[in-house]
């Protein structure tokens, strides 16, 4: 539930959310459109379907588009849907690569601080400072 709730919070940061729910109507919008103009696709779950399989790009073959206006949609849905995962995929690395870089930041700081006030740290401090220096340098 935490990763889920750190997704959302991450699209809705990015304002990707819009992107998402319009992807989601698209989706319900073409199945029902399908429905009415693919004469091989008789029920709405099949239109659904249908709009799935072409989606993920797998296209089993069991349903296809004849008329021009569903190979249109086709066409629309696949490419909404790829464009969908490549923002996503680069709005999740984005964020991750700030996170890093908040860290780094922060890290160094504190080191920075740490030597400012060298003289007022205990052996030990001096230590792991030392210890954390040797990693860094490895």
């Amino acid at each position: 539930m935490k990763n889920v709730r750190l997704f959302w919070s991450i699209v809705k940061r990015c304002r990707f959310e819009k992107i998402l729910f319009g992807f989601l109507i698209s989706y319900f919008v073409v199945a029902a459109i399908m429905l009415f103009v693919e004469p091989g696709i008789d029920r709405y779950g099949e239109a659904l379907w249908y709009v799935f399989v072409s989606c993920t790009t797998i296209g089993f073959g069991d349903l296809t588009a004849t008329t021009l206006i569903g190979r249109l949609l086709t066409v629309y849905i696949t490419i909404y849907e790829i464009v969908l995962v490549a923002i996503l995929s680069g709005v999740i690395i984005s964020h991750y690569i700030e996170v890093i870089h908040r860290r780094e930041k922060l890290t160094a700081t504190m080191f920075l601080d740490r030597l400012k006030h060298l003289t007022e740290l205990s052996p030990e401090e001096l230590a792991e400072m030392e210890r954390k220096v040797r990693e860094f340098d490895r």
